[in-house]
């Protein structure tokens, strides 16, 4: 075993996991940890990695032999072929050397392999002041009741035909939110359920795909999604009652949970926050 968990778990401020992301804190472990040095080895998705459901193969990888494990901090660098080349170092540890520290190895490995972007990602707990970068939010299906909205919510494929067709649009409008991607996924068959919203005959808004799976100690995760609506059909309940259909889908086909990361002061942030949710946590993401 590499990592010591008596030296990690004090500077755990967040339950998130390089490679993996956010996890439910009943489920972080060092062999989460363990488990992604193994999968660094072999290139293969770990069987409650969320990536696995797009298939392909796993594209960001821990940089196992630049890790840096010591008692008071441990840094965890990653790298990325997408695009030019990405490395993020996660930098967990109390005091401000360890993102000193972090940003240096960052720019050093980012120069080893020819990656463009070096970044430092910074957990911060719950109790961060002036947060910024991204809210990682729990909500918990076991706590409370989620139920249906109601309201001109349905799955695309219950939409009309003329309606459906107005999804292909709907999703390049809203490719920087990945709706173009999840819209490819929707045709070549590889997603669960998508839901929509529609205006006078016209698809404006949708999160999905709706899919429960099982987590690293077997709990019901209910996967994240992708969600946009239109800007020019904001401000009339509509990403409300998008989510909350998600929400309660979730809850019927049996997911105990899901997390969610927001970006702070966003719509989906005060949405989330409006709606109860737990915040565990925050990442801060700077260039190295």
């Amino acid at each position: 075993m590499f990592f010591r968990w008596e030296w990690l778990r004090p500077v755990l401020t967040v339950p998130i996991v390089p490679t993996l992301g956010p996890v439910h804190p009943d489920s972080l472990s060092v062999d989460l940890f363990e488990d992604i040095l193994r999968a660094a080895v072999t290139g293969d998705f770990l069987p409650y990695d969320k990536d696995r459901r797009w298939g392909g193969e796993k594209d960001e990888a821990v940089l196992r032999g630049d890790v840096v494990h010591q008692p008071e901090h441990t840094l965890i660098p990653t790298l990325t072929r997408r695009g030019r080349g990405t490395v993020k170092v996660f930098a967990y540890g109390h005091r401000g050397s360890a993102v000193d520290e972090a940003a240096e190895l960052a720019a050093k490995l980012a120069a080893v392999h020819d990656a463009i972007n070096a970044r430092v990602v910074r957990p911060l707990g719950p109790e961060a002041s002036s947060p910024r970068g991204i809210r990682i939010q729990l909500n918990d299906f076991t706590a409370r009741a989620c139920p249906d909205p109601g309201g001109p919510v349905l799955p695309v494929t219950d939409w009309p035909a003329a309606v459906q067709e107005t999804f292909a649009p709907f999703a390049e409008a809203m490719a920087g939110d990945g709706l173009a991607f999840l819209h490819a996924q929707m045709q070549a068959g590889g997603c669960g359920p998508v839901l929509a919203v529609a205006v006078e005959d016209r698809i404006v808004g949708a999160i999905g795909p709706m899919e429960v799976r099982a987590d690293a100690i077997g709990l019901p995760q209910l996967m994240p999604q992708y969600f946009a609506v239109l800007p020019e059909a904001r401000g009339q309940g509509l990403g409300r009652a998008l989510w909350r259909a998600a929400m309660h889908w979730g809850q019927s086909h049996g997911a105990a949970y899901q997390l969610l990361q927001t970006e702070v002061g966003g719509p989906s942030d005060r949405l989330c926050q409006s709606e109860g949710l737990t915040t565990l946590g925050f990442t801060h993401t700077t260039r190295a």
